[in-house]
């Protein structure tokens, strides 16, 4: 957006400018062009879903009901092209989209380590997502809708990584989280469904509320959006600017805390992932919570770290809250209640958050801003993985069990063993037990974070919580190998089967998307429970 006074420039992040750029960047700013040119390669992960999306809308328009499943195999295609363009970007063509004027300007758009990192995990969650969707999209939901909104929250959740200011950070949480409403409320005549998405609209537009007004503090406090000027103004505000600039920040990081779902802002989860479609109530387990937590990173390792002596301890403090309040919650959980098994991920969800809280919790132990960030967006890669494997098989489940209680998994291993070994390697990981080693080890990584940030206390918690954790995953593992009740057949075989031929044959077959989905997330789990160090180096220092 070039004008007067201002200049667009989009250049390599590590190396000098073109020539052309840095010609440009000499001229006075009255004399300043035009025009700007776009570096297609950095922006390609967020626009090919965003023009995908679009594409897809208007041909839903076109075509006829029976070959309306090829908008899921096209958004598929459009998901793995956008994974492929992060390739060049892997190779060394970092850019960034940066505004220079009289007061020295800023970023608004970095591609570096970081951005790719969290871009692949937001695309890759977005591919499984789109999978394990094809099925029920082609029973139940509008495909045109589903695959616009799924595509035009997964290009907001992409560009979230890459913002550098707080306009543009803000825009994309909102471009993530607005088609997530509709997505929980598609399925028409859904009275469950409509109050999740009533419900998780409120919050959300509470949260970005209290957000913009941290916003406009923070403005009136630094006179700049763009964090990196944030981050060296703040701290040296004289007087109430000081004052007024610990406000901003704290109202903005509190807006976060609602979208990530951080308690005590956590009680609109479990009813929305039980009210929202399966495979919804999983994109926002793990699409939505790395959208969510790439922005908090950005905020308090760029923005607020000259705060960190404040939000640090009190990071410690949520992460504590947030993983205990998940892991009772998850705990008490009734195997015999209506889709316990998702409640019992979505309060899952919650006691993961809390550990992705710990290394930013250990930021404020003097070392390097971003020093324990790597740690974080590990953690959340290895936890996409097995979360989203975890809800794959839920999918299939709840295809012959609508109701989606625990006990419709008791036998699973005996109808359906490939996926009932899948479902328990998921569950194991997310414990982390043998043989999930990619689930233990990201455990012990956030756990020496908190040791080398000599935060005792803290990993005295999650050590608590760990164990506490093991209860219910267990519990839920052992009832796969467990023997149905009074001969009933349930699960695969469930009572919907068996009151209609025709609907027992479609529940007994499993869609190839969906095995794909499973197969594709087990793979990945095994090869990373292999060699988890993978992970750990590619996450290592993203922000230094």
């Amino acid at each position: 957006m070039t004008s007067l006074g201002a200049i667009a420039v989009l250049s390599p992040a590590h190396g000098p400018a073109p020539a052309s750029h840095t010609a440009h960047a000499a001229v006075p700013a009255l004399a300043a062009p035009l025009t700007e040119s776009v570096d297609w390669a950095a922006i390609a992960p967020a626009a090919i879903p965003a023009a995908l999306a679009l594409v897809l809308l208007v041909a839903d328009l076109f075509l006829p009901p029976r070959r309306k499943q090829l908008l899921a195999w096209f958004t598929v295609a459009g998901l793995a092209l956008a994974l492929v363009s992060l390739i060049p970007l892997r190779a060394g063509h970092h850019a960034t989209f940066c505004r220079t004027d009289l007061t020295g300007g800023g970023c608004s758009y970095t591609a570096d380590r970081f951005t790719l990192v969290v871009q692949v995990l937001v695309l890759g969650g977005a591919l499984l997502t789109a999978l394990l969707s094809a099925p029920e999209v082609e029973e139940e939901l509008p495909a045109g809708e589903f695959w616009f909104l799924l595509l035009a929250s997964a290009a907001g959740a992409t560009l979230l990584p890459a913002s550098r200011d707080l306009a543009t950070l803000i825009v994309a949480l909102e471009v993530t989280t607005l088609p997530s409403f509709a997505l929980v409320g598609l399925r028409r005549g859904d009275r469950l469904g409509g109050e999740a998405a009533l419900k998780f609209f409120l919050t959300s537009v509470t949260a970005t509320a209290v957000s913009l007004l941290g916003v406009s503090f923070l403005y009136a406090t630094t006179g700049t959006l763009y964090l990196d000027q944030i981050g060296r103004t703040l701290g040296h505000e004289p007087g109430q600017l000081h004052t007024l600039g610990k406000a901003g920040a704290a109202l903005t990081l509190l807006g976060f805390a609602f979208k990530l779902a951080v308690a005590p802002f956590h009680f609109w989860v479990p009813d929305t992932y039980a009210g929202a479609p399966l495979p919804v109530a999983a994109y926002l387990s793990v699409v939505g919570k790395a959208a969510g937590f790439s922005g908090l990173i950005l905020l308090t390792t760029l923005a607020f770290h000259p705060y960190a002596d404040t939000w640090g301890p009190a990071m410690g403090v949520l992460a504590a809250l947030t993983m205990t309040v998940g892991n009772v919650g998850a705990l008490r959980q009734r195997p015999d209640s209506e889709r316990s098994a998702v409640r019992l991920l979505a309060w899952s969800s919650i006691g993961q958050a809390g550990y992705l809280l710990v290394p930013l919790a250990a930021e404020a132990a003097g070392r390097p801003a971003g020093y324990h960030v790597g740690t974080t967006v590990a953690y959340a890669l290895m936890y996409a993985v097995v979360n989203l494997g975890a809800f794959a098989v839920a999918a299939l489940v709840t295809r012959s069990a609508p109701a989606g209680r625990l006990t419709d998994y008791r036998g699973l291993y005996g109808r359906r063993p490939a996926a009932a070994l899948a479902l328990a390697f998921f569950l194991l990981c997310l414990a982390g037990l043998p043989p999930g080693v990619i689930g233990l080890f990201a455990k012990v990584a956030v756990f020496s974070t908190a040791v080398d940030a000599q935060h005792g206390w803290l990993a005295v918690i999650m050590a608590v919580n760990v164990a506490i954790a093991l209860v219910y995953y267990l519990r839920w593992t052992a009832l796969l190998f467990g023997r149905t009740e009074n001969g009933q057949e349930q699960g695969m075989a469930g009572t919907v089967g068996t009151a209609d031929g025709a609907s027992g044959a479609l529940a007994a077959r499993t869609p190839f998307a969906l095995a794909a989905a499973i197969a594709l997330a087990a793979v990945a789990g095994v090869v990373l429970s292999g060699a988890p160090q993978i992970v750990l180096r590619y996450a290592e220092g993203v922000l230094l």
